[in-house]
């Protein structure tokens, strides 16, 4: 480790041992020293400084080849657009040389491009994923894409547009005449607010009477992948009121523990296009989309007062910030007792 003249500027290098690991020429003294003091420490930490030297191109690659084995494939097929959507000048540079700077402007490009929101976000959670990788092989030491985020964009959000319990209803005696098993188990997931995926792997062991009825959710299955672990990693608990109780417990009538607690008729796994084929979605779904009927427990849950909190814990958001989506949608005593004032006769 030492600073040395080098014409009228200086040069800082960097040696482990008997072996040089790089150095830097700078115009003062003091810059050259401030730099081998910090890639010391870097060095101290596990880091290799020449690590980061390395075309992050080649590095992204070999992440992918362990992704390709190690996560879900629809995971896998969001890492991989990374190679599409990085910008060339990113992807062709050192790794060590890719800061904030570089990752807010690459979110910057792609929402020029006119990609959505939802997908450069979608892009930062893979491209984080890679830096984070990169951090505990120790070929960088701080993971550049946790502090920043991606810009809100002007575009208008994609509402929710959950069913009333009235619609709902409605609903479902429509799709009972077109199947009344899967019509059942649509009011199963407006009344729980269940996941596809978590609904398609739902076992009968997770079926609850005590304290409470109730359904566990401890696993997920989105279509073409293994079951996996819930959205968040944690187990949670559903309630299932009196409306779908007999439904359930009728499902499950028969069947062993390990077995799956919604299927067809015929007993096979579901499928989310068959499912809406059958019931004829495009017209008795009343143009909402299957998730829908997530919002539509929620909503539910709180039209019948059940607290924000509860409501919280049963949905399995991280962030009660999430919750107060549905209370900002369907209004609050508040706002009910003041539509009663201004309607009062004066």
């Amino acid at each position: 480790m030492s600073v040395v003249k080098h014409g009228k500027r200086w040069r800082a290098k960097l040696k482990d041992g008997r072996v040089d690991i790089g150095s830097q020429i700078f115009d003062t003294k003091t810059e050259a020293q401030s730099w081998l003091r910090r890639e010391k420490a870097v060095l101290a930490g596990g880091v290799d400084p020449r690590a980061g030297k390395e075309r992050l191109r080649l590095v992204l690659d070999r992440w992918l080849a362990v992704r390709r084995i190690t996560v879900a494939q629809k995971t896998y097929a969001a890492d991989e657009a990374l190679t599409r959507l990085m910008p060339a000048s990113m992807q062709n540079v050192h790794l060590s040389a890719v800061g904030d700077r570089e990752v807010a402007r690459s979110f910057e490009k792609l929402l020029a491009d006119g990609l959505v929101e939802s997908s450069v976000v979608r892009y930062r959670a893979s491209l984080s994923a890679f830096f984070a990788w990169c951090v505990r092989e120790k070929l960088i030491a701080v993971n550049p894409v946790t502090a920043v985020k991606v810009p809100k964009g002007s575009n208008e959000v994609d509402e929710m547009d959950p069913f009333t319990e009235a619609q709902l209803e409605t609903a479902y005696l429509a799709w009972s005449a077109k199947d009344k098993r899967l019509a059942d188990i649509m009011l199963v997931k407006g009344w729980t607010g269940l996941r596809w995926g978590e609904l398609r792997a739902m076992q009968v062991a997770n079926v609850m009477e005590v304290p409470t009825p109730g359904l566990m959710v401890r696993r997920n299955q989105p279509e073409g992948v293994p079951v996996k672990a819930t959205k968040g990693r944690s187990m949670r608990r559903v309630p299932l009121a009196n409306r779908v109780l007999p439904i359930v417990l009728d499902l499950a009538h028969g069947k062993a523990p390990h077995e799956l607690l919604f299927t067809t008729s015929s007993g096979a796994q579901l499928w989310r296009t068959a499912t809406l084929r059958t019931l004829d979605w495009e017209k008795t779904g009343q143009s909402r989309r299957l998730h829908d009927l997530r919002h539509t427990a929620a909503c539910l849950w709180l039209a019948r007062r059940v607290d924000p909190g509860t409501v919280q814990a049963w949905c399995g958001h991280e962030s009660i910030a999430t919750t107060n989506r549905y209370l900002h949608f369907l209004g609050t005593g508040a706002d009910v007792a003041g539509l009663d004032r201004l309607n009062d006769d004066l």
